[in-house]
């Protein structure tokens, strides 16, 4: 089916719905990295771990640092939310999780079509960009618009066998997230190291 239709045909859902969706299938300290603004907000009210880590303040870094976790700890399930927004300045990262194709990583795009942060200003993705699209053409070839929430849990459990990195795009509204993320940037990363058993808690 033609990405663009699927799109189309997508229920809309609501991030922090999903993100509890997420989370309650997570039984192995499971990695979640969260992007910034309201995807985070949502992480961290869906269920706060010390295997979650919140990003602050930088566009885009969800991917990419899931990456890096995801190719350190390769028998760890890794997952990455990040909204539509914050992928787009950050595209080179599809290419470069493609080229490196750890089986391990699955990466959950919140699309509203909004730059919702920062004023609601209309992203290309409202228009002109299909992220789905755009992650197949960089050569995750396990992307795909989740049409409702049964179908985005289909595809969560699926991702967790699939045999490469897999890209699953979610049609959301445009409700704020729920709670606010402690901003504690060293509390974060000691939290998360410990959550990996990399460092011993403080």
């Amino acid at each position: 089916m033609n990405s663009d239709t699927s799109a189309r045909n997508t229920k809309v859902m609501n991030r922090f719905d999903l993100t509890s969706r997420l989370i309650a299938k997570l039984k192995n300290e499971e990695a979640v990295i969260g992007g910034i603004g309201n995807t985070n907000f949502d992480l961290w009210a869906a269920g706060h771990r010390p295997q979650n880590f919140y990003m602050l303040g930088s566009m885009g870094l969800a991917f990419p640092i899931a990456l890096g976790v995801a190719l350190a700890q390769p028998d760890r399930r890794i997952f990455a939310l990040e909204g539509d927004g914050s992928l787009l300045m950050q595209l080179g990262s599809l290419s470069t999780i493609a080229t490196l194709a750890p089986k391990n990583l699955t990466m959950v795009v919140m699309d509203n079509g909004i730059y919702q942060i920062t004023g609601a200003q209309p992203t290309p993705g409202a228009t002109v960009a299909d992220i789905v699209a755009i992650a197949t053409a960089s050569g995750l070839t396990h992307s795909s618009w989740a049409a409702d929430e049964d179908d985005f849990e289909r595809l969560i459990e699926q991702s967790m066998s699939a045999a490469g990195p897999t890209l699953i795009g979610v049609r959301i509204d445009d409700k704020p997230g729920t709670g606010t993320t402690r901003r504690d940037p060293v509390q974060i990363r000691e939290r998360f190291m410990h959550g990996m058993g990399v460092r011993e808690p403080l």
